[in-house]
């Protein structure tokens, strides 16, 4: 796996609310905090606390719940703090105590001298793990920027691309004044997650739900229509490609090709709209929402609309019509 730069401290650092939030803080074995975190993943060390050392994922995060913090007690009451030393002669990351518990003032100490952050939580182990697995899956999955605008239709994820000028930003506030959300415009950082899922999400969280419309200049989309009308990140289910009407190009009229665009090995559905004066479209994005979230539901108009053209070309009902043709000849 590539290596991210993503940090001990970083963890600390990073901003999750509510059902979301890690409450980490660090007790011990601050001048650790720059250690990197290479592996998205956890290992509880009983076994190494039990000193076997074999197959030791040491490049992990080290977890401590109430079995470990129960054995280590048990070894300082027995003055054998030999594999604890052990465990931090490797290169391990942090160690996190979870359940508000917090290691004797020994262990600090041998984490102090090997400079190994010990990291507290008051979240129960299991509840702690799943949080940061989640954290670490999202921060550790292939990453890939776009120029584009991602709103959420009927709660389907869409990215809106094309030439800049094409409209992409004045049709995104049209859909949001219409009811639906923004969630990145200009610049979407999209993340693959359990390599089947696109999730997108606004590049810089610093600039949060701004909007450039020419002749107009920057908006802000939370102050001026409300908390209602953004969303932080979603799932990327469907692209739209604007682009200027071109009357020596044909398209599709009848919902029948079937495009697709990949990132990050991922395939998504994709429309092309052609852009002109007279056209709302929005309205037709609105439409495509809701025709897609159909076929997630295993109807398709368009091969309904074929089969029955299929069934009437082989009925008695489409002789006459054939026939009446033929005799104005």
């Amino acid at each position: 796996m590539d290596d991210i730069g993503f940090t001990v401290l970083d963890l600390i650092k990073i901003d999750l609310k509510e059902h979301n939030s890690l409450n980490l803080r660090c007790i011990g074995g601050r001048k650790g905090l720059s250690r990197e975190i290479t592996i998205p993943d956890l290992n509880r060390p009983i076994g190494a606390l039990m000193g076997y050392y074999e197959d030791f994922a040491f490049q992990r995060i080290q977890l401590f719940g109430r079995g470990e913090y129960s054995y280590l007690r048990q070894m300082e009451k027995e003055s054998a703090l030999k594999n604890v030393r052990s465990l931090f002669s490797y290169p391990v990351p942090c160690c996190i105590f979870t359940h508000d518990l917090h290691p004797s003032r020994e262990f600090i100490e041998i984490a102090e001298e090997n400079q190994c952050p010990i990291l507290h939580t008051n979240l129960g182990t299991t509840d702690f793990a799943a949080r940061l697995l989640r954290v670490l899956a999202e921060i550790f999955s292939p990453h890939q920027t776009i120029h584009g605008v991602l709103v959420e239709v009927f709660g389907l994820g869409i990215l809106l691309l094309g030439e800049s000028g094409v409209g992409k930003s004045e049709t995104a506030l049209e859909l949001v004044h219409r009811g639906h959300r923004l969630v990145a415009d200009d610049v979407v950082d999209m993340h693959c997650v359990n390599g089947n899922m696109l999730m997108g999400m606004g590049a810089n969280r610093i600039l949060g739900h701004h909007m450039e419309i020419r002749g107009l200049g920057i908006i802000n989309i939370t102050h001026m229509f409300g908390v209602r009308a953004i969303r932080d990140q979603i799932e990327v289910q469907l692209v739209v490609g604007l682009e200027a009407w071109d009357s020596n190009k044909s398209y599709d009229r009848l919902g029948t090709d079937e495009l697709s665009m990949e990132f990050l090995g991922v395939s998504i559905p994709k429309l092309e709209i052609p852009v002109k004066p007279g056209r709302n479209i929005p309205i037709i994005i609105e439409t495509a929402a809701m025709n897609e979230k159909l076929k997630s539901m295993g109807y398709n108009a368009a091969k309904e609309f074929k089969k029955n053209i299929l069934k009437w070309n082989e009925s008695d009902a489409s002789r006459p019509v054939f026939f009446w043709h033929d005799n104005t000849l």
